[in-house]
């Protein structure tokens, strides 16, 4: 079976963010070293973790989109808004665990940071749901 290329970008995309959950390991690793405290700073060991989360996310959308109803163009454009979510999410931990400049970006709150993560929920889970929703209708056609 060949691999369409919704499926293509999906499973490169999972290879160099789970690459990237690696170097961020290694990154978390030097900080423990030198830490007197034995850690790393919160935003590196979140970014290490969701780099991990989102790649192995992103394998699980690479199946949902290889068997599904869409066609390539709807499959390519929802999954390019999904990763470009989970990307700006962990660019984001390495910024703040890089500047050590909070412990909770979420506060204090402001406008902006409302907007960005109100798009991001609404790419994330809307991505999400239609690359899911054409598995699905596709799988039900084996159903009756």
């Amino acid at each position: 079976m060949t691999l369409t290329t919704a499926t293509q970008v999906a499973l490169i995309a999972a290879g160099v963010i789970f690459l990237w959950a690696l170097l961020l390991g290694v990154w978390k690793f030097a900080q423990i070293m030198r830490s007197p405290t034995g850690h790393a700073h919160i935003y590196v060991d979140i970014a290490h973790r969701a780099a991990l989360m989102y790649a192995f996310a992103t394998g699980l959308l690479a199946v949902f989109v290889q068997f599904s109803a869409w066609s390539t163009v709807v499959n390519t454009v929802a999954l390019a808004v999904v990763v470009f979510f989970f990307v700006s999410a962990i660019a984001s931990y390495c910024l703040h665990g890089a500047l050590r400049d909070t412990d909770n970006q979420m506060h204090p709150n402001s406008p902006t940071m409302t907007a960005a993560m109100v798009a991001l929920i609404v790419g994330e889970v809307g991505g999400s749901a239609v690359i899911i929703a054409g598995f699905i209708v596709e799988q039900s056609r084996s159903w009756g």
